[in-house]
């Protein structure tokens, strides 16, 4: 098994703390709003990645936390939190808010087939923990205290920049700007674990007591703290977006090193972002488009699912609503083929090399595009019916199509034998014995669609 490891910026071989078993952490999302599809993509990739280590035999703990507080507008210092800025919109409170988007949240990821993490944990339930590893932080000096915050002291730790390879001075005077009311800040990079109830927040509606002072936690000590309670000081992966190399990750390294005093994660990665007509999706462009969105131009979750598939996660994918169309289709494609498959008759599974092919495929950074493919090429050669089912479920374990979980949607015989008639009757141009044919088959509550140049077909109940 090799991933890339954004720390090296190489391929690594896997290697795991404990024998056969991975604990794996993946950011998730600050749940004041609807999430856009760019970042079900990100989730739908950690999904895979699961996926992919299970279907190795590994026994995986995965967390994906929730944050509930602390995460301010322009993921740094300054600006509102967002929960806040929730809450001020919908005239509820940030508990409520965060029920509510969670709630939608957890709707789209069932949606898109996407497994229960082993851990979902709230920021807000992790509190005392946060105050714990902020004093801890304090009394070894890598932070400092403010008159607005508890800050981090990044000279502190030399490491600092190891996984966003930037280069910072930090001997350099001058450097500490911060807010206006903050001029104790240091330097520019040393970010806040704590805020105090005052200055730009001292209206904030969620705060808790601490040694220092009333307050509420920054956002990147909250990933170092649910991370460190559910699976340890040291873990095997972290997983999230590019946009968190250069700040929130970079800044998870250096408290948790520091607190911890030994190496905070073996392998981290990142997904690429989502564009849209090749640009970047933005909710101020109208292009932050939602789940809900996809269902009301009458697209499945699954066919996003698909479409997902259809890149690697390290690489940039571009949405189109003409790209989701061909998902769609070729996904009502390859539900057809396992379909027809079902309705065969049992025979000896065949022993062939594609399960081979696509365990070196996944072990080799989770090609999953390719594994698609595979199962397409698979499904056309010449292996028995029986052999192809086997291993359209086998590789499903991981791809997360539900491709054999149509058991009442199974297309009787009688109506199969009917379309395949009609079939026969449109190559021979046999358009009128085709229509009665179709006729037959809509008697007995039954559809039936053309596609691919009106040959190939799709069968629907009524």
């Amino acid at each position: 098994m090799k991933v890339y490891n954004t720390l090296s910026r190489k391929l690594e071989e896997f290697t795991p703390l404990q024998n056969k078993k991975v604990s794996f952490y993946q950011c998730g999302p600050t749940v004041y709003w609807v999430q856009h599809i760019g970042n079900l993509r990100a989730m739908t990739w950690a999904d895979l990645i699961r996926r992919s280590f299970l279907y190795l035999g590994y026994d995986v703990v995965f967390v994906r936390n929730y944050t509930d507080v602390g995460h301010l507008v322009s993921d740094e210092d300054t600006g509102e939190d967002k929960m806040e800025k929730g809450a001020k919109r919908e005239g509820l409170t940030p508990q409520a808010i965060a029920n509510k988007y969670i709630k939608i949240f957890e709707d789209d990821t069932s949606s898109l087939n996407i497994l229960e993490p082993t851990h979902k944990p709230r920021a807000t339930e992790y509190i005392k923990q946060m105050i714990e590893m902020i004093n801890n932080l304090i009394e070894s000096k890598h932070a400092y205290v403010t008159e607005y915050a508890v800050y981090y002291d990044v000279s502190s730790f030399p490491e600092y920049n190891e996984l966003n390879h930037q280069k910072i001075d930090f001997n350099k005077k001058g450097l500490g700007k911060g807010t206006v009311e903050d001029t104790q800040k240091k330097h520019f990079a040393d970010f806040a674990l704590w805020f105090f109830k005052k200055g730009a927040h001292k209206n904030a509606l969620q705060t808790w007591d601490s040694p220092w002072g009333e307050g509420f936690p920054g956002w990147h000590i909250e990933c170092s703290v649910m991370s460190k309670s559910l699976l340890g000081n040291t873990i095997d992966i972290h997983m999230g977006g590019v946009e968190h190399i250069s700040v929130h990750h970079t800044n998870e390294i250096a408290q948790s090193e520091a607190a911890n005093e030994v190496k905070f994660v073996n392998y981290w990665l990142h997904n690429e972002h989502l564009n849209v007509d090749n640009a970047k999706m933005a909710k101020s462009q109208g292009t932050g488009f939602t789940l809900q969105e996809i269902r009301e131009k009458r697209f499945d979750p699954m066919d996003l699912r698909y479409f997902f598939l259809q890149a690697h996660y390290r690489s940039k994918q571009n949405f189109t609503w003409e790209a989701l169309s061909a998902a769609k289709e070729g996904y009502a494609r390859l539900k057809d083929i396992v379909l027809h498959l079902k309705n065969d008759p049992p025979s000896s599974i065949q022993i062939n090399d594609y399960q081979k092919q696509f365990i070196d495929f996944i072990s080799n950074d989770f090609q999953i595009s390719q594994t698609l493919a595979l199962l397409w090429d698979m499904l056309k050669s010449d292996l028995n019916s029986s052999t192809k089912l086997y291993l359209a479920a086998d590789f499903d374990r991981v791809l997360g199509l539900n491709l054999l979980e149509m058991k009442n949607d199974v297309i009787p015989q009688e109506i199969i034998d009917l379309a395949e008639q009609r079939k026969i009757a449109k190559i021979n141009k046999d358009f009128k014995t085709a229509d009665i044919l179709r006729m037959k088959i809509e008697e007995k509550q039954y559809t039936i669609e053309d596609i691919k140049g009106d040959v190939e077909y799709r069968i629907k109940k009524k």
